[in-house]
């Protein structure tokens, strides 16, 4: 069974239909990104499964559940737990007061099973010692999550996100801002965080930078699933090809740190709304 199954989904906004019968499925430990030009759909979708958008038709099944229309914080108690592309931390308090509250939050809600944890028995401040080095944070642990840098407060959401120990997760557009220098280091700490166990579903608009970590690619246009594969069968899909170089208009090589492959990434046009990324 897979872990996540997503059954012929299509989600409307009025007379818009933002995605129309999209279906595939992440097994466990798998690494799959969602790429796809502007007004793909993709943050559409990454709502419907994060239980901030519910379905117009379609199913969701989390290990075998049907959770479509579940509310987020419900889908965050069974496993799934997101970033967001705008980060959300509490800015007047530290780095490692923002994880400890994250953290705290799962104890509360898990501490009749705390003693299963990783195998050991873990204090509340231990766990967020872990997540700070894990995210490479320990150095700005005493600083205001409101003087962090892009790359400092992209590291900070995910810690936060890990801090709930799920099973997948969501992670949206954390390049999104990052400099060419920053890309990297970015790559790294997404594939250490993979290869810990998760389960990895990223929607990213920087087409290299997403098949550079991804085991599979998934590829949205006008809300319709027009591929899917490996990177590199996505990478040469004449549909894809024409899906980001015909609205381009242009044949460009985006270049984004060595990662680019033949399609461009392309810069999200600044009056798209958030629902049909």
């Amino acid at each position: 069974m897979a872990l996540l199954e997503i059954d012929d989904v299509t989600v409307r906004f009025g007379g818009l239909v933002a995605l129309r019968d999209v279906a595939f499925e992440v097994d466990e430990g798998q690494f799959i990104s969602i790429i796809g030009p502007n007004g793909a759909g993709k943050t559409t979708l990454f709502n419907a499964i994060a239980g901030t958008v519910r379905p117009t038709s379609g199913r969701i099944r989390f290990r075998g559940h049907e959770v479509q229309g579940s509310r987020a914080a419900h889908m965050s108690h069974v496993g799934v737990r997101r970033t967001f592309q705008v980060a959300r931390p509490f800015p007047s308090m530290t780095v490692r007061e923002n994880v400890h509250i994250a953290a705290a939050g799962r104890s509360v809600l898990h501490s009749a099973r705390s003693l299963g944890l990783r195998g050991r028995v873990r204090t509340l401040g231990e766990r967020v010692d872990g997540l700070l080095q894990t995210t490479g944070l320990t150095s700005e642990a005493g600083r205001r999550a409101s003087e962090l840098n892009i790359g400092g407060l992209r590291r900070l959401e995910i810690a936060r996100a890990l801090a709930s120990e799920p099973t997948l997760l969501l992670l949206d557009e954390p390049a999104a801002g990052i400099g060419v220098d920053g890309l990297r280091p970015l790559a790294d700490l997404i594939r250490d965080v993979h290869q810990q166990g998760l389960t990895v579903l990223l929607v990213e608009h920087y087409v290299g930078f997403a098949l550079s970590l991804s085991d599979r690619v998934i590829v949205l246009d006008e809300g319709i699933l027009i591929a899917e594969g490996t990177p590199e069968q996505v990478r040469n899909d004449e549909r894809v090809i024409t899906a980001y170089l015909g609205r381009a208009g242009r044949a460009a090589k985006g270049q984004q740190a060595g990662l680019a492959p033949e399609i461009p990434a392309q810069p999200h046009e600044p009056d798209e709304p958030d629902g049909l990324r």
